[in-house]
């Protein structure tokens, strides 16, 4: 399982030749800027919520790789409703797809599209493929709901937002890691804009002290599980 960091809470991941994107947000970031959507390779589109920072480039590459979108009921279908493929899911449902299973499962915040239609309730996903376990937490709170988690799955790793203000911080990520009983953490929902930006050093050095590994990628890296 390879995983690449495309800045803000973008992930591509491949599994088994299978390429998925979760939450792409990559034109709108100029920190992303040196990353090029129409060379991205899409066939699942995982979104987490409906935001405008999780959701602006699905349209345009959808279109172009016919990947399938996957989310929550009102995500999907307001995809769907744009002539687009999806797969709706909902809070505690899991689905066998040709790379893995996904299980969509809770997390706190808020949903809506840019034009402030309703967008369902956010959520995260625990993905399992290649023998790896993941779960990703999407935009969150610290939520004790987490603490389910380890209860049906031995997480390999736990990508958790960690830049404050609309999500998780620092010292809440590290309860967060407690809670789902993984140690490597790979942080997202960060530096994007002033309100989630955050200190390198004293963040890694943070976890260091707990005895967790946190990475933070820089946009375009990539890490193999």
């Amino acid at each position: 399982m390879k995983i690449t960091f495309y800045g803000h809470a973008s992930l591509g991941i491949e599994v088994d030749g299978v390429h998925i994107l979760v939450d792409p947000f990559i034109t709108g970031n100029e920190k992303a800027s040196h990353i090029d959507i129409n060379t991205l390779k899409a066939d699942y589109i995982l979104l987490t919520h409906a935001h405008q920072d999780h959701i602006l480039d699905v349209e345009a590459i959808a279109k172009r790789t016919d990947a399938v979108i996957v989310s929550n009921f009102e995500i999907v279908t307001y995809f769907q409703n744009k002539g687009f493929e999806g797969h709706p899911m909902n809070h505690g449902g899991s689905w066998d797809f040709e790379f893995g299973e996904v299980k969509y499962v809770n997390a706190i915040h808020t949903s809506s599209f840019p034009d402030g239609s309703y967008g369902g309730q956010p959520g995260g996903f625990v993905i399992k493929g290649e023998h790896k376990n993941i779960y990703i937490a999407g935009d969150t709170a610290l939520t004790m709901d987490m603490k389910l988690i380890p209860l049906s799955t031995k997480l390999d790793l736990a990508i958790l937002p960690i830049g404050d203000n609309f999500t998780m911080g620092i010292d809440d990520a590290i309860l967060a890691s407690d809670f789902v009983e993984c140690d490597k953490v790979l942080g997202y929902h960060f530096d994007t804009f002033g309100y989630i930006e955050i200190n390198h050093e004293d963040a890694k050095r943070k976890f260091f002290e707990k005895d967790k590994d946190l990475m933070l990628l820089g946009i375009g890296e990539s890490l193999d599980l």
